[in-house]
């Protein structure tokens, strides 16, 4: 694929799902690199010259390398949707808050109870299920009213809370008491090029 964005991804990765969505979504040309998380591929050498870290995504475009999945959708979207990432300040500084959320509450909650569930993470499972119904607790009142988390149409911030959220009950978080994030996750899966990430039947999901 000519000209295509290389996306490291594994397909049960949260993070890297929500890179794969908005290239989808987006129409941004693009190719899958599938990394073998449960043999360590993403601990050795060729990876981590990608990123030291040893984490995915990871994104390559030509000779530019860009890691963490909010900052990929924050150049993705520059670069080539630009319509996805408001330039008004006050909006984009929403746009900013919900990738934070994301990267803190969601992580730390829905993701985290996922990697017990999913992964056999030897964590405290109570903990990231009280900060999941928290942070979802603020969303589900933030869209009181709203179809879209900031503004009238979709931002990079309703991609970079899905894939986490949408999963969140394979982690043994409920979603029920959430309508109007229930609805944010059907708008966002009728959008044109919509992709699912790889679900998994444990957890309220089994």
């Amino acid at each position: 694929m000519p000209n295509a964005i290389r996306i490291h991804r594994h397909p049960l990765s949260g993070h890297a799902h929500r890179v794969e969505l908005f290239a989808k979504i987006g129409g941004i040309n693009h190719e899958l690199v599938d990394v073998d998380l449960m043999a360590g591929e993403h601990k050795k050498e060729p990876f981590l010259t990608l990123n030291p870290a040893g984490q995915v995504p990871v994104i390559e475009d030509g000779k530019i390398v860009v890691t963490d999945s909010n900052a990929i959708l924050v150049y993705l979207a520059r670069k080539y949707a630009p319509d996805w990432l408001p330039t008004d300040p006050v909006r984009e500084a929403e746009v900013q808050k919900f990738l934070s959320l994301a990267a803190g509450d969601i992580a730390h909650g829905a993701a985290t109870a996922r990697l017990v569930t999913v992964f056999g993470a030897q964590l405290d499972a109570e903990r990231p299920k009280a900060v999941a119904r928290s942070a979802f607790a603020r969303l589900e009142a933030h869209l009181d009213g709203r179809d879209w988390l900031v503004g009238p149409k979709p931002t990079i911030a309703d991609i970079a809370i899905y894939s986490y959220t949408a999963h969140a009950p394979e982690g043994n978080v409920s979603l029920d008491d959430y309508p109007n994030i229930q609805g944010l996750l059907n708008r966002v899966e009728a959008l044109s090029g919509f992709v699912p990430m790889q679900s998994t039947k444990v957890g309220l999901a089994a």
